[in-house]
């Protein structure tokens, strides 16, 4: 997938391909049907398929003192959108500029004579231009009188449940991450760098690697069952472990990380880029009243981690990165 910043003099094979918007937050089922039904498009049309996405997320842009609360990192997105079978991603910066733009502008000017869309897709509420003005219908109206094609998709359900990046922030922050996970349709993540940290889990036979997590909403506090991957080195491949999310008050620490201790693990990966999977939650953060009474609780978390990541049900290829083929 090739990433694009700038839409001003793309080549020529860039232009004219389908074009899906939106913010895909997570990517969840009801974003993969949307850009699954773009892709269908592009296949039967034999054309490519693109996605535009603003950076960073208009609620960011205008409040930017507002808590984290987004499901992926732009690394992420990325990552699952090329693995989805995405062809191009077009990122606009979301500043003053553009936030200012009227919606027929942004759709005439910028999708159709920048990018060169031949066919738009969309969700059913998709929102667009200054004060959100823009809408399904405009989109519809418009693509009649600049003789382009549209395509709305509605709203995606299972049973009673509509698929929604606010609805599984919800069960993320209540600690429901194996809910979470089916409905994104993979396994929810965090990617980050090792840092250094204050390095005591080494003493108490607990190592652990230690992401910061700016810039993703924050799960309940506690511990997980998690899946580690890393990519090259020679710690390269898929790993089990536990986690803690939180504060670590049994040290009168107050800064949020993710510690991760991996199962069966004796590499240096200090700076590498982890991914970490959130399976299952095991219990709340608490505080211990010692060393030893930690000490014992983690080799119990241990235990209660491994037993999970053994059941079928949450087995990694149970929930696959999901695929541009699976739509066709």
């Amino acid at each position: 997938m090739k990433i694009h910043r700038h839409i001003e003099k793309l080549p020529e094979n860039v232009r004219g391909s389908v074009v899906v918007l939106g913010n895909f937050d997570g990517f969840h089922k009801g974003h993969q049907k949307v850009v699954g039904r773009a892709g269908k498009i592009a296949r039967e049309t034999n054309r490519s398929l693109s996605v535009v996405v603003v950076e960073p997320h208009p609620r960011i842009f205008f409040n930017p003192a507002l808590p984290d609360f987004q499901l992926t990192s732009f690394r992420t997105k990325a990552r699952l959108l090329e693995d989805f079978g995405v062809d191009h991603l077009f990122v606009l910066p979301f500043d003053e500029k553009l936030s200012q733009t009227k919606a027929e502008d942004f759709i005439l000017d910028m999708l159709i004579k920048g990018i060169g869309a031949s066919h738009i897709v969309s969700g059913y509420d998709y929102r667009f231009g200054a004060g959100r003005t823009g809408d399904v219908t405009m989109l519809g109206q418009l693509s009649e009188r600049a003789n382009f094609g549209y395509t709305m998709v509605e709203k995606v359900m299972e049973g009673d449940h509509i698929y929604s990046s606010t609805n599984i922030r919800e069960s993320l922050r209540s600690g429901n991450v194996r809910e979470v996970a089916d409905r994104l349709g993979h396994w929810w993540h965090v990617e980050g760098h090792v840092m250094k940290g204050d390095q005591r889990g080494r003493t108490i036979d607990f190592p652990t690697a230690n992401l910061e997590m700016e810039g993703y909403i924050k799960p309940a506090l506690g511990v997980y069952a998690v899946r580690v991957s890393i990519a090259g080195g020679p710690a390269q491949g898929h790993w089990m472990g536990v986690a803690n999310v939180g504060k670590r008050p049994t040290f009168d620490k107050n800064d949020l990380t993710l510690e991760v201790h991996i199962f069966d693990f004796d590499f240096d990966i200090y700076e590498n880029l982890l991914r970490v999977e959130f399976v299952d939650y095991i219990r709340a953060e608490q505080k211990f009243s010692g060393l030893e009474a930690l000490k014992s609780q983690i080799k119990r978390d241990c235990l209660t981690a491994k037993e999970k990541l053994a059941d079928g049900e949450n087995a990694r290829d149970l929930i696959s990165i999901p695929r541009l083929k699976d739509h066709l």
